[in-house]
């Protein structure tokens, strides 16, 4: 047998990138760039970033119109922006359908000075905080002092209520997901002002509707398997393995088949699973879908990480819990916001490690943030829960107060890591895709901000400041 010969080099970002932009530059030759192409520099490796996390320190509470203290990578800038040059005209926020034309003509009285004196009457604003009896409007909420975030503009009101208007009907009519008496937590979940908020580059409706449904059938499971409603950790392992079928088909032989089918419709969480997964792979790649069914397994196997400590009553190690945190997290949603926004991160530069580790930083920063919105409901849920501030207290032997504190600095930190290594991999990778999908997940996490501070129908903030 002949000697096959060394095996065939480990793709590395350049690669990648070189491979699924030739497109690109073909594009800049065919338009007369040839030189331009010719002189561009070879993509460069993708640079380690030490230090990219602060070193622990207190968080600072800003005062009122003072700058923060810490300012992101140029590089960043570019992300936000969003792809420019040659090609590139079609990769920014999409042109959207109906409902989201109404909303630009009210654009034009801003720029305009006298409208600005009309301030005096923001105060007004007060009468709001009596919203929270009606579970359809947000109410501005505080966000948490001494947190890094991004602040956002309030989603587009036409395509919140239609959103909201279709992801009701689809739980009450077409996977009857909830009771009556459920009724108002599904409306004060606020999930259209969510999805909106989080996907303003999708091209319509039923783009946002993809992560509309995926967003309503995962909490939906955690409710029921996991948490408030029904959920308990005993047996965990087996409901979350035949839900899983629900996104991952079971294939089997034709004598058993029909009996799994027929388990997809037997709770409400399978019923949402099966129909949101259906609606996503029709508009969806096959490579996006497989992402999200192996992103789908890690929040699985996070559940059932939680619930062995349940179980066994053990508060795990900071580290430990963070650990847990990676799996059991909001990864799912950020994941997918190439398809949400009609476009595709090929699979190549989606599983780069500086990528994944982009989309780990993200994801786990956008947990500590429910971690700390959702903490005085926490407490005042049955049981114990557990929680980043939760396990500090224990585990360092810290006020409950200065847990918060610390868990606040300890999401500050995963923030800063992940600004520091988009920008480093947008400068190193400045493929349109790549940087319209760092763009899409910077978005996300600011839009899941928005979304928990604004909900406080769900959530309040402790007495610590």
């Amino acid at each position: 047998m002949p000697d096959p010969g060394p095996s065939p080099q480990q793709s590395s970002l350049p690669g990648a990138a070189a491979r699924f932009g030739a497109h690109v530059l073909a594009t800049a030759q065919g338009a007369g760039s040839e030189a331009a192409v010719a002189t561009r520099p070879a993509l460069p490796s993708l640079p380690s970033v030490p230090g990219a996390m602060r070193p622990p320190g207190a968080v600072p509470v800003p005062q009122e119109g003072a700058a923060p203290a810490w300012q992101p990578d140029p590089a960043l800038a570019r992300i936000l922006r969003g792809p420019s040059g040659l090609g590139t005209e079609g990769l920014h926020l999409a042109r959207r359908e109906e409902p989201a034309a109404p909303p630009e003509p009210a654009a034009p009285p801003e720029p305009a000075a006298p409208p600005e004196p009309a301030a005096p009457p923001e105060p007004a604003a007060p009468p709001e905080p009596a919203a929270p009896a009606e579970p359809g409007a947000p109410v501005p909420g505080n966000p948490i002092p001494g947190l890094y975030y991004h602040p956002v503009p309030d989603p587009d009101p036409a395509r919140v209520e239609e959103v909201s208007r279709r992801i009701k009907a689809w739980a009450l009519d077409e996977v009857e997901l909830y009771p009556e008496d459920w009724e108002d937590q599904f409306d004060g979940f606020h999930v259209g002002r969510y999805m909106v908020a989080c996907h303003p580059d999708a091209p319509t409706i039923e783009h946002l509707m993809l992560a509309t449904r995926l967003m309503v059938a995962e909490n939906a499971v955690d409710d029921c398997y996991c948490e408030d409603h029904g959920g308990s950790p005993i047996g965990l392992g087996g409901r979350l393995l035949l839900a899983h079928t629900a996104l991952d088909p079971l294939h089997t032989t034709k004598e058993y088949e029909p009996e799994w089918a027929r388990s997809l419709h037997s709770d409400a969480p399978r019923r949402a699973y099966r129909s949101a997964m259906e609606y996503f792979v029709q508009l969806a790649t096959a490579s996006q879908a497989d992402r999200f069914r192996h992103d789908m397994a890690r929040l699985h196997m996070g559940y059932l990480a939680e619930a062995a400590w349940a179980e066994t009553e053990y508060v795990p190690e900071v580290w430990e819990y963070l650990s847990m945190r990676q799996f059991n997290n909001f990864r799912p949603c950020p994941t997918i916001t190439d398809s949400v926004g009609g476009y595709e991160l090929p699979a190549d530069l989606h599983a780069q490690p500086a990528m994944q580790r982009v989309i780990a930083l993200a994801s786990n920063a956008t947990t500590i943030v429910n971690d700390l919105y959702s903490y005085t409901k926490e407490l005042a849920s049955p049981g114990r829960h557990l929680n980043l501030p939760v396990v500090i207290a224990e585990r360092e032997g810290v006020s409950v107060q200065e847990a918060y504190l610390k868990a606040v600095e300890v999401h500050n930190d995963l923030m800063h890591g992940f600004e520091a290594e988009a920008a480093a991999l947008a400068a190193a990778c400045p493929v349109p895709s790549v940087l319209r999908f760092l763009r899409g997940v910077a978005v996300w996490v600011d839009g899941n901000h928005y979304w928990h501070q604004t909900n406080t129908y769900r959530y309040s903030l402790p007495d610590f400041w």
